[in-house]
């Protein structure tokens, strides 16, 4: 029989059993709010029972854990989702600005995002190539106009000026996502740096026979962050250490940092991210650093090829129709643009200061000729072989359309990235995360269960002092 003395002591055990569990509804609720904490729940068993002649009795509760509430498959996919959608969403942040360094505005669809159509700007390239070739057009209904002649040189200008300004943009859009990248790799060293420090302090307190959630948490959370930046495997250890890989290459193991991330200039203003200690090119597959990767080298490439191309063509053509020509005072063989693509294009500073010397005729000596002229305005409408047998302006269009499909795109994959994303998330939050209703009904029953052996120590006092008082009777 356990008698007065050991009922007093099961008694003990459950207020202080039922104080715990207040404590650990405490630390819940106080976390509500926070996104990488999982809630804790206490774990109880009975106390060893006590043989007796009738059988073995019990001798009330005790705790043997505080258990953290984590699922480890739902953080694994929150992982690999979060790789997924860290390099769709630095897909789209390149795409958007390389959009609006095009200077274009795209048609958009009811949601509002990029559709594949292309619009026109005003001062954009569209109206830049259009009022050229209208330019052209109208100087040749009055060859010897210098009023013309100077409309024309000034909306080349302002053409050449223009091309210039996107090739610009569009490199600053470059060495941004370049920056990126780098910054990307400084923090995801940080992260390696911190989860094996994390490790550590894990594996030292689960080896003392503690329950480190806390640090566990923050580990997890460093993880997840981590796997937005480049995509990870890691793998649980029976000691609690959690092991990193990057590409293929051992990142952390355990408590030891074995390698750590480092951006290099592959040639060409192209960084690239390599293991630094193994010296191996890591092939990336998610993660923001290889989605500014993927949009430096993909979409933005091309784009800016298709814009150098364009103006390419168009220095070579318009220069070997005008060079033909022959200006008001009979001479010939100058070129109207010059440089070689969109970032040098410009137009011969002769012209600018002697609009006579624009060469329009076919013949010297003949004011009135509009044939040169007339060809440059009738070159609008001809297919370029070097620009895949399109004219300017449809090539110009479908670079446009081009990088306005490729947002569209991207946006379509983000929002089903984060349909995905919000479902993980609400299935783990459902799981492991803090109920209000639930913890202060939990909080209650410590409350009610507290009380209940307050007044069981309180009964088996009053019985203690009737049996002392019957021996001193």
């Amino acid at each position: 029989m356990l008698g007065l003395f050991g009922t007093l002591n099961l008694g003990a055990r459950s207020l202080e059993v039922q104080q715990q569990g207040s404590e650990v509804t405490g630390q819940n609720l106080a976390n509500v709010n926070n996104p990488a904490y999982a809630r804790q729940r206490l774990v109880t068993q009975t106390s060893t029972p006590m043989n007796t002649p009738i059988g073995q009795e019990g001798t009330g509760v005790q705790a043997i854990a505080i258990q953290q509430v984590r699922d480890a498959l739902l953080d694994s996919r929150i992982q690999a989702e979060g790789s997924v959608s860290g390099s769709l969403t630095a897909q789209q942040s390149a795409l958007q600005n390389a959009e609006a360094a095009l200077g274009e505005q795209l048609d958009t669809g009811a949601t509002g995002t990029s559709g594949a159509g292309a619009g026109s700007t005003q001062n954009g390239l569209a109206e830049g190539l259009s009022n050229l070739f209208n330019g052209f057009q109208s100087l040749s209904t009055n060859p010897s106009s210098l009023s013309q002649r100077q409309v024309v040189i000034q909306n080349a200008q302002d053409l050449a000026t223009q091309f210039n300004q996107v090739n610009s943009q569009l490199t600053d859009v470059r060495d941004g996502l370049n920056t990126s990248i780098q910054n990307d790799v400084t923090a995801a060293n940080q992260d390696l740096s911190d989860i094996a420090d994390l490790n550590k302090q894990i594996i030292t307190a689960e080896q003392a026979g503690g329950t480190p959630n806390d640090l566990i948490d923050q580990r997890q959370a460093k993880i997840e962050d981590l796997a937005g930046k480049v995509n990870i495997t890691a793998t649980a250890q029976a000691n609690g250490g959690v092991d990193i890989n990057i590409g293929g290459v051992d990142m952390v193991n355990g408590v030891k940092s074995l390698d750590s991330l480092q951006a290099f200039d592959n040639g060409g203003g192209q960084i690239l991210v390599r293991a630094q200690t193994a010296g191996t090119t890591l092939n990336l597959t998610g993660g923001s650093i290889q989605g500014n990767i993927d949009a430096r080298d993909g979409a933005l490439a091309t784009l800016q090829t298709n814009v150098n191309m364009l103006a390419s063509q168009l220095i070579i053509q318009v220069n070997t129709v005008y060079s033909a020509g022959y200006d008001l005072n009979g001479n010939s063989g100058q070129i109207f643009f010059t440089g070689n693509n969109a970032s040098t294009i410009g137009v011969n500073s002769a012209l600018a200061n002697n609009p006579s010397q624009f060469q329009a005729a076919g013949a010297p000596n003949a004011p009135g000729d509009n044939t040169v002229a007339l060809q440059l305005a009738q070159l609008a409408d001809q297919a370029q072989v070097g620009l895949g047998n399109q004219t300017f302006s449809q090539n110009f269009s479908q670079t446009v359309a081009g990088i306005g499909s490729a947002v569209s795109t991207v946006n379509d994959q983000i929002a089903n990235s984060d349909s995905v994303s919000q479902m993980l998330q609400n299935q783990r939050s459902s799981y492991s995360g803090v109920s209000l209703d639930e913890e202060m009904t939990n909080l209650m029953q410590y409350q009610k269960a507290y009380q209940a052996s307050a007044e069981l120590i309180s009964t088996i006092n009053s019985m203690l002092m009737t049996v002392l008082g019957m021996k001193t009777a």
